[in-house]
């Protein structure tokens, strides 16, 4: 293994392997904490994936610190903490507060952190996020349930939650190229967020942070990382063709996230005839509609496209069940209906599953059983299918953020797999 990645949640675990895939390497993705004696031997990646993000910082902390233990025992040469590519995060972490426990773990003291994925508009200028053309505290990421964002830099959000130096390494050093933003790095002390508004940026980042022994970011701070090793010498690039054989079985969309990209795809995948179905956490709390009775309308749905059930609604509606139930509950609520769901879906012959959401897909995966993927064909960019290996049912699997995907990802997605 030359890389070891922990992953904050389950999307944004499959969208890192499918950059590292893209790029050259052999990937595996394991869910959960891997066991000791679990079997790397033909991975030059291995992705943990977690589900960190918006849990206690100590609990975040403990479970990517043991991750990292097995990854470093089976030999890791680097490891990427990677989070999502809009920051998400609170004041309290806990994107700064598993960077300390990784930095303590490797008794290192520096560290780059980049979120930037411009293939999906999102840039790191100045050490502001952008999305699209806007701020990061402008966009919809601004209302988000959990992990609102309403600071667009970086610097400032990280700070408040490390005590370590937070500095800049902005995109004049980093047009330079990787020599210059190398001797950065060399000169570093603690947490430097590193601009990036570009792909070309990207594999300069990646290349010069070869003597980091941990690095973070989104998963396009991975963009550069294969073809640095290569030049390395430690790894051979073998082209991978990121082919998938689904089994046989019916299909189903559910969908949690409540981004404002998820809602225009539900939108749109109604207009197209998607026989739709939104459950109310009101309905799930008394009782008035039931996990057999979302499935029985699954089931019932024979069309073309595949039916959709979705819990998705705009930031307004959000608040007031939040306001209700308490903003953990309502999430917690639906996570387990969805996961449920599932589970049931599968007993009756559902294989194929396209979920929205990481905190949704996080929550359908540990109900499936499902403990390690294989990445298959890319629907859009950092969104592939994906297929269930080890023990269980072979499942092929969609697991999209909440924040990805174009418009028409919900229908024109089946047509990648075979």
């Amino acid at each position: 293994m030359i890389l070891g990645a922990i992953a904050d949640d389950l999307t944004g675990a499959t969208d890192l392997a499918l950059m590292l895939t893209r790029g050259g390497m052999r990937v595996l993705q394991v869910v959960g904490v891997p066991h000791p004696d679990a079997d790397f031997d033909d991975a030059d990646a291995v992705i943990v994936s977690l589900k960190s993000r918006t849990i206690p910082a100590p609990e975040a902390q403990a479970m990517s610190v043991s991750a990292a233990k097995v990854l470093l025992a089976k030999g890791a040469r680097q490891l990427l903490f990677k989070y999502c590519s809009t920051f998400d995060s609170t004041d309290e972490g806990n994107i700064g507060p598993v960077t300390d426990a990784l930095l303590d773990l490797l008794g290192d003291t520096r560290t780059l952190a980049c979120p930037a994925f411009p293939t999906n508009k999102r840039t790191v200028y100045k050490g502001h996020l952008f999305v699209g053309d806007v701020l990061l505290s402008d966009s919809p990421m601004r209302d988000h349930p959990l992990t609102p964002m309403r600071d667009g830099n970086l610097v400032r959000v990280l700070a408040r939650q490390t005590n370590r130096p937070v500095s800049l390494i902005d995109h004049d050093i980093v047009r330079r190229g990787s020599e210059a933003v190398r001797e950065s790095f060399a000169s570093l002390e603690g947490i430097a967020i590193v601009d990036a508004i570009s792909n070309e940026d990207l594999y300069e980042i990646g290349a010069a942070s070869m003597d980091l022994r941990l690095i973070t970011g989104g998963s396009g701070i991975a963009m550069g990382l294969p073809e640095a090793y290569h030049r390395r010498g430690l790894l051979a690039l073998v082209p991978v063709e990121a082919s998938l054989e689904a089994p046989a079985g019916r299909n189903a969309v559910l969908a949690g996230s409540c981004s404002a990209a998820t809602r225009r795809q539900i939108e749109y995948g109604r207009a197209q005839g998607m026989p739709a179905l939104k459950i109310e956490a009101a309905q799930i709390t008394d009782g008035t509609f039931s996990v057999e009775a979302a499935a029985d309308f699954a089931e019932r749905e024979t069309g073309a496209l595949p039916p959709l059930i979705y819990s998705s609604a705009d930031s307004e509606t959000v608040r007031a069940v939040q306001q209700a139930l308490g903003a953990e509950e309502a999430g917690e609520l639906v996570e387990r209906f969805m996961g449920e769901l599932a589970r049931t879906l599968a007993r009756r012959g559902f294989t194929r599953f396209l979920i929205a959401g990481g905190e949704t897909s996080g929550a359908v995966i540990r109900d499936l059983g499902v403990t390690t993927l294989q990445i298959g064909p890319e629907i859009d960019p950092g969104v592939p299918w994906t297929i269930s290996t080890g023990s269980g049912p072979e499942l092929a699997l969609a697991l999209k953020s909440g924040n990805f995907g174009a418009d028409d990802f919900f229908v024109k997605a089946w047509e990648r797999l075979k």
